[in-house]
């Protein structure tokens, strides 16, 4: 009997969907999708550097072929990757695109986020506390 419960649950998790590691809003979608018809290239793919007064900071590259550890995230029609380096600090992310007389940029809601600097260039999560004390550039 508690064999069968067992694996009924393990059924019930293996077929459970998987939550996406970031979302898109529909302004970041267009904008991708954009940048990604311009360029003819496959996919954007998202990276965290360690920079910046707060420690890490957002970097967009375009990229043709999806690395054997990148996670490939599919919203609203578009496909960018995340670099495996990068997954722990973005996990929930929502990836937003601004469009005004002031600014053209896209940005990053970042529920994993415990300080941002200033400027917005730069933040840091729990996991990125021994980054910021090697990155004093």
């Amino acid at each position: 009997m508690a064999s069968q419960i067992l694996a009924a649950a393990a059924g019930r998790t293996t077929t459970a969907a998987r939550r996406q590691a970031v979302s898109l809003t529909e302004a970041a979608a267009s904008r991708i999708r954009q940048l990604l018809e311009q360029r003819q290239r496959s996919y954007l793919k998202l990276r965290v550097k360690a920079r910046g007064c707060n420690g890490l900071s957002y970097t967009l590259n375009y990229a043709d072929d999806k690395g054997k550890f990148d996670e490939l995230v599919e919203d609203k029609g578009v496909e960018i990757l995340i670099d495996p380096k990068a997954l722990m600090h973005v996990i929930g992310t929502k990836m937003d695109f601004a469009d005004d007389k002031l600014r053209s940029e896209f940005i990053f809601i970042n529920p994993n986020s415990k300080g941002q600097c200033g400027c917005g260039e730069s933040f840091m999560t729990t996991g990125s506390a021994g980054a910021t004390k090697h990155s004093s550039s």
